[in-house]
């Protein structure tokens, strides 16, 4: 019997699946933060040593059972240098020859579009797009939150920190954020608001991507600026889109799907509305979609097809069936 594991690292959380051929979930284990340039690389590897594990013991199945894994990183290939020693990373606990680390973009796009050909957004802590046409593959975004993750969870937090500040300061009219941020943080002075993100300690980078959800409380009070973010958001993300087509080169005509996973997407109609009005005023054609698995069960599906083994539809249909996509996963467009 074949035997897939699955593994979708992020930046707040680690999903660890193990499936059978015909589709069926056989274990799956939740963990911390697989984000190794925040934690470091040893924590990475004793955060997959223990998942695994653990994962295994449920199914009562050892690593020699297991006819391939996948696992997916974020950050994954944005060092070459360090590329070998993230090859390595599982080799602890799984036959070498018998796994692929990647970078977890491609974990969202097989469970988001089932391994068929188009583009998925993945906008968590971070964002970035990446898509396959026709043996093609290509990404954008995923620079990082210094420069680049736009229309992510943190630019998001960042975006809505900026705006407390300027309605603090008188410079654009408050709204609901400005209280909202006041009563979340405790302050009792405005300015506080430096002490409690630049530290002693300082917030890291998921702890201030977890601020995000403050602009959809915001934007649901009737915060228009609050709920600008989020138009500005679909729009970085959609360019995100573009910039994976122009890369794959399709048929100008071509019609691609594009589907979604990620924390941002639990805020729903907020950011999906005016994303989905990005992708219908572009020139290009685009089939906006909801996704069929969540990204651990696409890690799964992923590594059935490097193992040659690829899951009929039918098995597809029965993973779908166990492991749709959550809340924060997506929701329907």
């Amino acid at each position: 019997m074949n035997i897939f594991l699955g593994v979708d690292g992020g930046g707040t959380k680690t999903d660890f699946l193990l499936i059978d051929g015909a589709g069926h979930v056989l274990a799956s284990h939740r963990a911390g933060s697989a984000y190794y340039l925040e934690t470091g690389v040893e924590a990475l590897e004793s955060l997959l040593a223990q998942g695994i594990a653990s994962t295994l013991q449920q199914a009562g199945v050892t690593a020699s059972g297991i006819s391939f894994s996948f696992i997916g990183l974020p950050a994954y290939g944005e060092d070459s240098a360090l590329t070998p020693r993230l090859d390595s990373v599982a080799a602890q606990v799984l036959p070498v020859a018998r796994y692929r680390c990647g970078n977890d973009m491609v974990c969202g796009w097989a469970g988001a579009l089932a391994g068929s050909d188009g583009i998925n957004l993945v906008a968590g802590t971070g964002s970035i797009a990446y898509g396959e046409w026709a043996g093609r593959h290509a990404r954008a975004g995923g620079w990082g939150e210094l420069f680049s993750d736009e229309g992510s969870a943190h630019w998001l937090a960042r975006a809505a920190l900026t705006l407390f500040s300027r309605m603090s300061d008188g410079r654009s009219e408050r709204g609901p954020l400005h209280e909202l941020v006041r009563q979340r943080f405790g302050l009792r002075g405005d300015l506080d608001l430096c002490a409690a993100v630049y530290g002693p300690p300082a917030l890291s980078r998921s702890a201030l991507a977890a601020l995000a959800p403050l602009a959809a409380q915001a934007a649901a009070a009737g915060d228009l600026a609050a709920r600008a973010l989020f138009a500005a958001a679909a729009l970085e993300l959609a360019a995100l889109v573009d910039a994976v087509r122009t890369a794959l080169q399709p048929p100008p005509q071509a019609l691609l799907p594009v589907s979604y996973c990620g924390g941002m997407f639990q805020f729903g109609e907020v950011l999906l509305e005016p994303l989905r009005s990005a992708l219908r005023g572009r020139a290009q054609r685009y089939e906006f979609t909801a996704p069929r698995l969540n990204p651990a069960a696409g890690a799964a599906l992923y590594a059935a097809r490097l193992a040659g083994a690829a899951l009929t539809a039918a098995a597809v249909d029965a993973l779908a069936r166990e492991c749709a996509p959550s809340g924060a996963d997506g929701a329907a467009p």
